[in-house]
């Protein structure tokens, strides 16, 4: 039984080699592991990783979220070379989409990852929204549903299973899970209507998991957020959407799992609710397993849940690795490249010129006097990002970073910038007389950011505000929304201040 919930579990780590405490572990049984940035250095040093992880146990299960967008692991240090879910809904081509999911997958089988903890299929229909935003198709059920199955389509191609997020719909949240336990009051029939669209397209295109959400609805469950709620996790996905495969928790450590409980009694609820695959957090240690395992068996013990609801989880993991495994043989892939950034399979999905006409440019903004070869002053908004997202580049700083010495890129380094972090910052950047260029993303939900376009404004400054995340539908601080900060997107912001053709 001790190992039957080992199976369960999906823990993180730190370092950038295998710990032999989760090696141990793995040989024991452990389900698998999930990877951050933080695991990563390169490729080749990832998939040596990897390597080490299918050594210890070839049915482990290797997760990772590699959305194709702000939220990037494979390129947290270099900023993602794809346009994002909000640009390909806004341009919205099928073809496009599966492209980018067929990349991203081509990209994680080099590097030996085995489940990808995307797409996120929520619509995100509430612009204050702080964690999904662009991560987002947009705000159209039918839309986000074609694009949400393209995406599961394109990336299973390539032998990685996809993992559509967060069930039943974390769209309609002005709160970040991360921190709190979101509440979305709409009823069933609301539901079936807008945010469970997405799921139901992927489940017909064959989603091999679907990760859970830590939201609370009222009208579904009024105790348990969605994670832990066997009436939306078995009544509501598996037996009225007529999901099969295997349904991965959201991490516990946030906030809206286990704030109140603690991880290990959060993990014997997911599993009796009905998660087959519970993702742990990040920086796990052996002796927090151990406190886990424990949990589990003691309420399998003492009547909690029944140990038929963990075998059932195990062997559903189980199962999905060994079909995994059959892809790997059946699937090769070539050799990884040193810079997978610039190898794309398919050159469209990283058009500057296409990624430039996704912009929502503001009536005037394409006049501000700084654009083209004149000097301006950049502001960088460096607003704390969502744990999702974490400390990725991202954005012209992404591109300036990795491609000094490319034209694209000297006549914004040249620039003056002043990273915003007081009040004199104003001072700084009006004293040097020229524009002044204001970066942020989801300008409209952080204080500071506008207070400081505010007061630029009031002083007369020739300011243009540029919001890299998703916009308030009013544009007030957003003469330019590019709908994400990728490092191509990036590069198309840099293209479209040089004036180039388009």
């Amino acid at each position: 039984m001790r190992r039957l919930v080992a199976a369960t579990l999906l823990p993180g780590f730190e370092g950038t080699t295998l710990p032999e405490w989760l090696r141990a572990r793995l040989a024991d049984g452990l389900g698998g592991v999930c990877l951050f940035g933080e695991n990563i250095v390169s490729i080749d040093q990832l998939r040596a990783l990897t390597d080490a992880i299918i050594e210890a146990n070839p049915l482990a299960v290797i997760a990772i979220d590699e959305e194709g967008g702000d939220v990037t692991r494979l390129f947290s240090d270099s900023g993602s070379p794809y346009p994002g879910n909000a640009v390909l809904g806004r341009w919205n081509d099928l073809e496009a989409t599966a492209a980018v999911a067929r990349d991203v997958g081509r990209q994680l089988r080099r590097a030996g990852c085995t489940v990808n903890f995307a797409p996120d299929v929520d619509i995100n229909s509430n612009p204050n929204n702080p964690v999904i935003g662009v991560r987002s198709f947009g705000t159209d059920p039918d839309a986000v549903a074609e694009h949400s199955a393209a995406w599961v389509t394109g990336l299973q191609a390539q032998g990685v299973a996809a993992s559509a997020k967060h069930f039943p719909g974390h769209g309609d949240t002005a709160q970040d899970s991360h921190l709190a336990l979101p509440v979305v009051d709409r009823s069933i029939d609301e539901l079936r209507e807008r945010e469970l669209k997405p799921f139901e397209a992927v489940i017909a295109a064959g989603a091999l998991t679907i990760m859970t959400s830590h939201i609370l609805l009222p009208q579904l469950d009024a105790q348990n957020p969605a994670t832990l709620s066997r009436r939306i996790l078995q009544g509501l996905l598996r037996e009225e959407l007529g999901f099969d495969g295997v349904i991965v928790s959201d991490a516990l450590d946030m906030k809206g799992a286990s704030g109140v409980t603690g991880i290990p009694v959060a993990a014997v609820r997911a599993l009796a609710a009905g998660c087959d695959l519970l993702c742990i957090g990040t920086r796990n240690t052996d002796a927090q397993l151990g406190e886990i395992e424990e949990e589990i068996l003691a309420a399998l013990s003492d009547g909690r849940f029944d140990s038929a609801r963990v075998a059932d989880a195990a062997a559903r993991v189980h199962g999905l690795s060994r079909q995994l495994a059959v892809q790997r043989e059946d699937m090769p892939v070539a050799a990884s490249t040193a810079d997978p950034s610039i190898d794309l399979d398919d050159d469209s999905i990283a058009d500057v010129a296409r990624v430039r006409g996704a912009f929502d440019v503001q009536p005037g903004a394409e006049n501000w006097p700084g654009r083209g070869p004149a000097r301006y002053t950049v502001m960088r908004m460096d607003s704390v990002a969502n744990i999702a997202v974490g400390a990725a580049r991202w954005g012209p700083f992404a591109e300036t970073a990795q491609n000094p010495d490319a034209a694209a890129s000297v006549a914004f380094e040249g620039q003056p910038q002043i990273a915003f972090a007081a009040g004199d910052a104003l001072d700084a950047a009006l004293a040097r007389e020229t524009p002044v260029l204001v970066i942020g993303r989801d300008n409209h939900l952080h204080a500071f950011v506008r207070e400081a376009v505010d007061a630029l404004r009031a002083r007369g400054a020739s300011v243009l505000v540029v919001d890299m995340g998703w916009p308030a539908d009013d544009r007030r601080y957003a003469d330019v929304a590019t709908f994400g900060a990728t490092r191509l997107i990036g590069r198309a912001l840099l293209s479209w201040l040089r004036e180039e053709e388009s």
